[in-house]
């Protein structure tokens, strides 16, 4: 073996005992709305975190770590990176595993961040197939392509970032202040989430996963575009950094008592109906 070739496997192999020393957090749909202000939240939450902001496009996340650098400066504690997946994409979801697994060896913290609205004008069967590939399926062969990994964690989180859109409950109660919104394949595929997070919290029980549905809130966001951006600034839609203190509260353990609890965790607090 040449003298270069055993110090670069040298490197490599300290590089990877240290960072798997942290915890390890991969965030998908980072490179925007709630999933870019969540890594941004965790970024300054803890030098023990590493936090890997996935993204379909690899040119959009690292321009998210650049604004992220940039915004953040001297305060960021944590090692942050980036990671191409596409959810609708299973060889792509596996490469992402491979990488994770030959840089860390664990991952400690899922959170399911990337979903969609389909509204440009479609019909609704290619509405309900895009919706549902990004919003459950993609969600589901994540998670179990990363299950491996999430097994050999001290304390494994899941997160799938629903709404309380997806509430049966809410959808039929009279009382329920968004009740006159439509969206009906996206409440569909958010019912579907809360019932896909459900199965895997009972299937994970037994090597000790915590595994959560999370209301966001309705939040500024790009999911319908820039026009439904300005349209939520004007209804006054919340901040999305106020989900990702949320989420950051979740990954320190603050909310596991509602994780515990029947019904979708809360950003303010609590849990909501199925």
């Amino acid at each position: 073996m040449s003298t270069l070739l055993a110090k670069i496997i040298h490197q490599s192999t300290y590089s990877v005992k240290m960072v798997s020393n942290k915890t390890v957090i991969l965030v998908t749909g980072a490179n925007s709305g709630i999933g870019f202000e969540t890594a941004k939240a965790l970024a300054t939450a803890s030098p023990d975190f590493h936090v890997l902001l996935g993204s379909r496009s690899v040119e959009k996340v690292q321009k998210a770590i650049d604004d992220i650098k940039t915004t953040l400066g001297d305060s960021i504690k944590a090692g942050i990176s980036a990671l191409q997946i596409d959810v609708c994409d299973h060889d792509s979801i596996k490469a992402a595993k491979d990488q994770i697994e030959t840089q860390f060896g664990k991952l400690d913290v899922l959170i399911n961040n990337a979903g969609i609205i389909v509204y440009e004008k479609v019909d609704a069967l290619t509405s309900l197939r895009r919706t549902f590939e990004t919003n459950v399926f993609g969600q589901l062969i994540t998670t179990e392509t990363m299950e491996p990994l999430l097994q050999k964690s001290a304390k494994p989180y899941v997160v799938y970032v629903s709404s309380e859109q997806g509430s049966i409950s809410e959808r039929l109660n009279p009382e329920y202040k968004y009740r006159e919104i439509r969206g009906d394949h996206y409440r569909m595929s958010k019912a579907a989430l809360n019932m896909l997070s459900a199965c895997h919290r009972y299937n994970y029980a037994d090597w000790g996963c915590r595994v959560l549905a999370f209301n966001p809130g309705w939040c500024v966001s790009n999911l319908t575009g820039e026009k439904g951006r300005e349209m939520r600034i004007k209804l006054g839609a919340r901040d999305p950094k106020d989900p990702a203190i949320a989420l950051v509260d979740v990954v320190f353990g603050k909310r596991d008592a509602d994780i515990e609890k029947n019904g979708l965790v809360d950003l303010d607090g609590g849990v909501r109906p199925w």
